[in-house]
């Protein structure tokens, strides 16, 4: 019974694991795009619209 116990306690582990790492990829992706958006559009002075 522990070990069946066990195996469901990884497997949900591991499925909780899996779906950050899937959310934080798409999070990811945003924020690239938003800062590839951010690099190509500027300003009429040439400044960018962040201060990094």
């Amino acid at each position: 019974m522990g070990a069946v116990l066990l195996v469901l306690l990884l497997a949900v582990v591991l499925f909780g694991i899996g779906f950050a790492a899937h959310v934080l990829w798409w999070i990811a992706l945003a924020v690239l795009a938003i800062w590839l958006i951010g690099f190509f559009v500027r300003s009429v002075d040439g400044a960018r619209w962040y201060r990094w």
